[in-house]
């Protein structure tokens, strides 16, 4: 069987859009069993509560809600168990820098696969206020009534 070609998204986390102001973004491989690529390749996966660390140089996605296998047998695997992700060393010494700055941590914004292999594409974040979230969803109204006033005009209205 060819092996697939593209990105076919698995599952994102779009509360951390909401939640953070997201900075630098890394692209990491995951280290998984058998029965969880079986579970991602049916689409089921959450990243609600997954965040990562750096840990004696090693990445972990930690809280990553990946269900067990429906056809799987005693060889299934728990379902928030942490995960190793697979990075270059100079990514590695960034994100470490980057997580002991205070305020700072590693959120995983989309589970996905990428030319047959599992992906997580992680962010460099920095949480928001309230006010943070106020202020950006105003701004998003904004920009859509200008849209919204923009197209009304083209079309003659």
């Amino acid at each position: 069987m060819p092996r697939e070609k593209g990105r076919i998204m698995v599952a994102q986390n779009r509360k951390a859009r909401h939640d953070y102001h997201l900075g630098d973004r890394f692209e990491a491989g995951l280290v998984l069993t058998g029965t969880e690529v079986k579970s991602l390749r049916l689409g089921r996966a959450s990243l609600a509560d997954a965040f990562a660390t750096v840990d004696d140089g090693e990445v972990w996605l930690r809280n990553a809600h990946i269900p067990e296998y429906t056809f799987g047998t005693w060889t299934n695997h728990a379902t928030r168990r942490k995960r190793k992700l697979l990075l270059h060393r100079r990514e590695i010494e960034k994100l470490e820098r980057a997580t002991t700055a205070s305020g700072r941590t590693i959120v995983p914004l989309a589970l996905y696969f990428n030319d047959g292999y599992a992906k997580v594409e992680l962010a460099i974040a920095t949480g928001k206020k309230d006010w943070d979230k106020r202020q950006t969803i105003a701004e998003r109204e904004a920009n859509r009534d200008a849209a919204r006033a923009l197209a009304a005009r083209n079309r003659g209205e």
